[in-house]
């Protein structure tokens, strides 16, 4: 795809013995056994997926709306679970972007396919991977979350393993509560890091200093199936390489159950990492 097709926009309306091993247990935020008949009816979170850069000029609006529905400024009465994806196609404009990375470009790009658009552009808000916006779009953004369809959470506990200082193993037990309609779906695992700030010395934000919460680092497929029945016993682990400076106080996972084709999100939950991990 080539640059014409992009655009900014502003708002409009080695191995270590078992003994150097640090290994956790976290649960995700509301625990699984004790949501109640209602709240499952309810559904959970409604995911929030946020396509930006600090090499657009009006991204970090965007990234600034992001922080403040994470710090719950908006007091939405829906549970939102966010991520940031920094793509790589404003790089050449004089900055490059650190956490951006052309794998987030292809997801943007399924988006784009996925939701029949004319273009890819930034800041892009994806809901539930169903609907999107304008990223600094305030008032159709929370219009978005508040009315988007929401689906019972899975259910899984994570341990976490740090078997080399480069590495972060992640294991998962448990089970999905929603009923997907027979197309198939992945299990998906985005690890994610907030609390970044970046002196900006280059491009359209030169001299700006950009902060930028929810920003996943890595993601990975836990399983895929076309058959993923709720209750069923699901167990797997996960391999994420690290960067430096890691720190796992900042950072955390995100576990979601994504649609084949339509890329449509059918549950998810957060868990915190263990601090000093």
């Amino acid at each position: 795809m080539g640059r014409s097709l992009f655009a900014c926009f502003s708002k409009r309306s080695s191995k270590t013995s078992s003994s150097d091993i640090n290994k956790s247990t976290a649960t995700h935020d509301a625990a699984a056994d004790d949501l109640t008949a209602d709240e499952l009816k309810r559904g959970g979170p409604v995911v929030v997926e946020l396509f930006s850069s600090q090499g657009c000029a009006t991204s970090p609006e965007a990234e600034l709306l992001f922080s403040r529905i994470g710090r719950g400024d908006f007091n939405l009465e829906v549970p939102v679970i966010l991520m940031a994806y920094h793509v790589d196609y404003w790089d050449y404009n004089g900055w490059k972007d650190p956490f951006a990375s052309s794998q987030w470009t292809v997801r943007q790009k399924e988006y784009v396919e996925s939701l029949n658009l004319d273009t890819m552009f930034t800041p892009q808000v994806v809901i539930q991977g169903r609907s999107q916006c304008i990223g600094n779009d305030e008032e159709g953004l929370i219009s978005a979350i508040t009315s988007a369809t929401r689906y019972p959470p899975p259910a899984f506990q994570a341990t976490f393993e740090r078997r080399t200082p480069e590495s972060l193993q992640v294991t998962l037990k448990g089970a999905l509560r929603a009923k997907l309609d027979g197309r198939g779906a992945d299990i998906m695992v985005a690890l994610y890091e907030s609390g970044l700030v970046t002196d900006c010395r280059n491009g359209d934000n030169k001299d700006r200093i950009l902060a930028n919460d929810f920003v996943v680092r890595k993601l990975g497929k836990l399983c895929s199936g076309d058959k993923l029945p709720p209750k069923k016993p699901i167990t797997g682990t996960l391999d994420f390489g690290v960067w430096e400076g890691f720190n796992s106080a900042k950072c955390g996972i995100v576990v979601f159950v994504q649609q084949h084709g339509s890329h449509h999100v059918f549950g998810s939950q957060r868990i915190q990492l263990p601090a000093n991990l």
